[in-house]
């Protein structure tokens, strides 16, 4: 085991986005383990899913997301996260908490980005449908040829990353507001996909892991098939359309640092570093 406390013990946060999903948090929430910290972030729900979060797991943070999307609760997470590492976690039952531990352990690994995917070795799903599982497997043919990634599984939100890197995805500020309370681009359900076009992007380490997602326990989902599935095409080729400039900007204005072992925190006694060069891409996802 490494000396280096970061690697050793990294705090973890986990990122749960809810919109009314009360009866599900009551069995998902003492499902997780002890870490750094839970954040749920609330979509405006009206089932009471707030105080539910707080009566079944206290130690909770509980925010309210500053515009509405899945995307927008996430990014408002990731903006509070105190910890070393991110998890990003549903709270609708479909994410098996017992295989948190997997995800930390390719980071700590040396990866800069743990995906979870339902398509290796390892993985599934007890829920896609087969016009679903159809739809994925082209959007993943086709970013992994515009983009040079190597992923199995396009669509997927159960991924962990190191917080150090959340500069460097450029996503959509919480603090923005939106056109009379519309979303914003990324505050939908292209965030996943928007995410890993960005971890290609940087040229972020990225190792796949082996996820199986279960059925939802309560409610049905708000993902349509078609509608999202356009969505999802629009942000591979609008990320791939905008990439050379977002990349030209970034080679000018560095934004983190490619080391894992730097911790996220600087003491205020110690001097800044300099600015960091952007590591060549060794992505090993697949």
């Amino acid at each position: 085991m490494s000396n280096d406390p970061l690697l050793s013990s990294p705090r973890v946060s986990i990122i749960v986005p809810v919109r009314n999903e009360a009866k599900n948090l009551e069995i998902v929430l003492p499902l997780l383990p002890d870490v750094h910290e839970i954040i749920v972030v609330d979509g405006h729900s009206v089932d009471g899913s707030q105080e539910v979060a707080r009566r079944v797991r206290p130690s909770v943070d509980v925010i309210t997301q500053t515009r509405k999307g899945k995307g927008n609760a996430l990014v408002c997470g990731f903006e509070r996260a105190t910890g070393d590492i991110i998890v990003m976690f549903d709270a609708d039952g479909s994410a098996d908490a017992d295989e948190i531990p997997r995800f930390v352990d390719a980071l700590i690994g040396g990866a800069d980005v743990a995906k979870g995917s339902r398509f290796m070795a390892g993985g599934g799903s007890e829920d896609i449908t087969f016009h679903r599982r159809l739809g994925n497997k082209f959007l993943n043919l086709l970013t992994n040829v515009l983009l040079g990634t190597r992923y199995s599984d396009l669509c997927y939100g159960y991924n962990a990353f190191w917080r150090r890197i959340v500069p460097a995805l450029d996503l959509p500020a919480p603090d923005i507001a939106g056109a009379q309370g519309e979303m914003l681009w990324g505050d939908g359900f292209e965030i996943e996909t928007l995410l890993n076009c960005r971890f290609a992007e940087n040229r972020l380490t990225v190792v796949e892991v082996p996820s199986v997602e279960l059925l939802r326990i309560h409610g049905e989902s708000n993902l349509n098939a078609v509608s999202d599935g356009l969505r999802v095409l629009r942000t591979v080729l609008d990320e791939r359309l905008n990439r050379w400039g977002r990349t030209r900007r970034r080679a000018t204005t560095p934004v983190f640092s490619p080391s894992v072992r730097e911790a996220t925190t600087a003491s205020p006694n110690r001097s800044a570093p300099p600015a960091p060069v952007l590591e060549e891409s060794v992505n090993t996802a697949g």
